[in-house]
């Protein structure tokens, strides 16, 4: 049997004999470990151009700074897709039943940017997150209750995804019994959005997508289907001061069921496996040594869940030396600029330290700098050390039984097998 070498960065050789790295992050080869690849990135062509995708990935701390403030030269515009493709007829014929994904929170730009976000500033105030710590332990008690006797479980399935998922219910005001379909429409939401994939399969996604459309829109409609008091009856009843249509309030809805949870079900998953790969740092912060919100800085700083979002160039320019027209894309790689070296010291080591927050790029920067980022550093504080006090010996599955999302823009879990010891 032959075994691959997941630390050495692959290579494309030009016609004159120099290399440069090869950005494939679907690849086995990076699924494992990307960030070899990243620092060659960094270091040779921190603008790379990836012919396959036909996108710049901009991977140094510095530049990525640069795009994400300068949203006059760089659009938000289709900032999750990752192809500029046309759609496929067969898909947008399921889409017509339905209404356009876009302009939503993060891909939209200016005043219609800010007009959107407005309406649901008044969500993610500090008092009112603050105010959600106990129904979020809450809901991490129950759910660690329905395996812990099991002795083994895939978390992401049991834990990771529905945590932030049934939180971010609560929020909108979603019934409870409703949190299961919201994953399943979520997901393909987001498999759709990224632009790839064989034509069957974005027909189908495409279906869930207009199915969850209409559900929010019912939602909107009918108030006495929501809890009084959540965001949707709050938005059903005042739109805000610029006045939103449904169909915005929709969007605003659905970007927020997406973004709510996917973030913190990756975190959680890399989270886990990092601090059981480091018995040190685990043992420094079971001991309080090492503080609860260190470890989820350096879990989101070490494993970024989002790796970057896409912008769109408006008007000729340079960028790291490479010249970019209007219409190129480029990738704002939030992943290879928490490794920088130039930023963070030993930025490939795992360790529970005071790192400077400020550089930290996990929730993105300026105008789309992640609304629910307190939320969900709420939810990584509560939730990951929840399950070392609940499940003694707590350990990773068999390797086989660990499987990594292929999401260009992403790194997480599908499935993430842990064991633990079963008092008998």
């Amino acid at each position: 049997m032959t075994t691959t070498d997941t630390t050495t960065p692959t290579t494309t050789e030009t016609a004159t004999g120099a290399t440069t790295p090869t950005f494939d992050p679907t690849s086995d080869r990076q699924l494992a470990d990307p960030y070899p690849t990243y620092a060659q990135m960094r270091a040779q062509c921190p603008v790379l151009h990836d012919r396959d995708r036909d996108i710049f990935v901009v991977s140094r701390h510095e530049d990525v700074v640069r795009v994400v403030h300068d949203a006059e030269t760089f659009s938000s515009e289709s900032a999750v897709r990752v192809t500029s493709a046309p759609e496929a007829d067969e898909v947008k014929q399921v889409m017509a039943e339905g209404w356009s994904l876009t302009p939503n929170l993060t891909e939209s730009d200016g005043e219609e940017h800010t007009r959107l976000r407005v309406a649901v500033n008044r969500v993610f105030t500090p008092r009112r997150v603050a105010e959600l710590e106990p129904f979020t332990r809450d809901t991490a008690e129950e759910l660690i209750a329905r395996f812990a006797a099991a002795g083994t479980t895939d978390i992401i399935e049991s834990y990771a995804w529905p945590l932030p998922l049934i939180v971010m219910a609560q929020i909108l005001g979603i019934p409870a019994e409703d949190v299961p379909r919201l994953r399943r429409w979520s997901h393909n939401w987001l498999r759709l959005s990224v632009g790839t994939g064989p034509v069957d399969e974005r027909v189908e996604w495409a279906r869930d997508v207009v199915e969850m459309q209409h559900y929010v829109m019912a939602l909107l409609q009918e108030p006495d289907r929501v809890t009084e008091g959540g965001l949707i009856s709050s938005l059903a009843a005042d739109p805000g001061e610029r006045a939103l249509d449904t169909v915005e309030l929709m969007r605003i809805v659905m970007n927020l069921i997406i973004a709510g949870h996917v973030t913190v079900t990756r975190a959680i998953g890399n989270g886990l496996v990092t601090l059981l790969e480091h018995p040190q740092q685990l043992a420094a912060l079971r001991s309080g040594e090492a503080s609860v919100e260190a470890m989820v800085e350096e879990t989101l700083r070490y494993e970024s869940p989002v790796q970057g979002l896409f912008r769109t160039v408006t008007k000729e320019t340079e960028l790291a030396g490479r010249h970019l027209l209007p219409g190129d894309r480029v990738m704002v790689h939030w992943g290879s600029a928490n490794r920088d070296g130039s930023v963070f010291e030993d930025p490939d080591e795992f360790v529970l330290r005071s790192r400077p927050g400020r550089h930290q790029m996990a929730f993105g920067r300026g105008v789309h700098a992640c609304l629910g980022a307190a939320l969900a550093r709420l939810q990584l504080r509560t939730a990951i050390p929840l399950l070392f006090d609940r499940l003694p010996g707590l350990r990773l599955g068999p390797a086989d039984s660990r499987t990594r999302e292929r999401l260009v823009i992403a790194r997480g879990f599908e499935e993430l097998r842990l064991d633990w010891d079963v008092p008998r």
